[in-house]
């Protein structure tokens, strides 16, 4: 298992973008691509400025596949829905009770039998068993804006998070957050709303990498700026579902907090008991409340 060359106790999944040296939390210093040890930051300051990166910084994707595999589905998912019935669609929303839409219904029926009794194919909710939905919502777009802004934020978010975080936690951040968006949005929205969208989980990742920031004491202003801006969209535009932002964001502080202030092997156990612990928060909210709907 690679530690860094600095504090050999630390276990470092980074390695420096110039000596290739790993190098952990600490000892990183953003660049313009990925990440540079204090050793070639002082070097390259004697000849130039170093590069600092920021979240407008365009990262080689090269080195960020889970975020290039993320983007890749959200797309394929995104082109599915062009072509797919109705009923498909409504399968892959998240919606808390069940749905049976049916030619010549004026309205939408939420009962299994009586969408039956019409000729129709019921799309159940997350309450009627259909859990799956807590997920696939979160890979899930209709309009090319939304899944053209949603990937854009992805690109230039994720790989920063993914070279720091490494690939497993990174993806695992990611999914929780979105998880953690979906359940709020379970909890609060309309029964019979259909959600839809990654906007929870790359508010999670931009909540993660604040903190990550926070903790290698690096300027967050622009992060912060960012993040103003989006909660302010999102809270004046009421075809945005804020659920999924505010629960993602605030899985990302935590899911952040764990990963930052537990660094190195010492404090393995320590970082995968915060994990299940956000993992367990929401998996109890979602069952207390399909306890409640049902």
């Amino acid at each position: 298992m690679p530690v860094c060359y600095r504090h050999p106790g630390r276990e470092s999944h980074i390695r420096c973008q110039r000596c290739g040296r790993p190098i952990c939390p600490d000892c990183m210093t953003p660049a313009s691509v990925g990440f540079q040890c204090p050793e070639c930051v002082a070097e390259g300051r004697r000849t130039q400025r170093a590069p600092r990166a920021s979240l407008g910084s365009t990262i080689r994707m090269a080195g960020a596949p889970v975020t290039w595999t993320l983007i890749g589905i959200n797309v394929v998912v995104f082109l599915l829905m062009q072509v797919v019935s109705g009923t498909i669609a409504y399968d892959l929303m998240l919606h808390a009770r069940g749905f049976c839409s049916v030619t010549g219904v004026g309205d939408v029926i939420a009962d299994h039998a009586q969408c039956t009794a019409y000729g129709g194919s019921f799309s159940p909710g997350v309450a009627d068993g259909g859990y799956w939905e807590l997920l696939t919502s979160v890979f899930t777009h209709q309009a090319l804006l939304h899944v053209a802004t949603n990937m854009f934020s992805l690109w230039v978010i994720g790989p920063l998070l993914e070279m720091a975080l490494g690939r497993t936690r990174y993806l695992l951040t990611y999914l929780l957050c979105g998880l953690a968006g979906s359940a709020l949005v379970y909890w609060s929205a309309s029964p019979y709303s259909p959600t839809l969208g990654a906007s929870g989980a790359i508010f999670g990742l931009l909540g993660a990498l604040i903190v990550l920031f926070v903790r290698r004491g690096l300027p967050i202003q622009q992060l912060i700026l960012v993040a103003v801006i989006n909660f302010a969209i999102t809270f004046t535009n009421s075809g945005i579902s804020w659920q999924g932002h505010v629960g993602g964001f605030v899985a990302g502080l935590a899911i952040g907090g764990v990963l930052a202030y537990a660094p190195g092997p010492r404090h393995r156990h320590l970082r995968w008991a915060g994990l299940a612990l956000v993992t367990a928060v929401v998996v109890i909210a979602i069952v207390v409340r399909s306890l409640q709907l049902r």
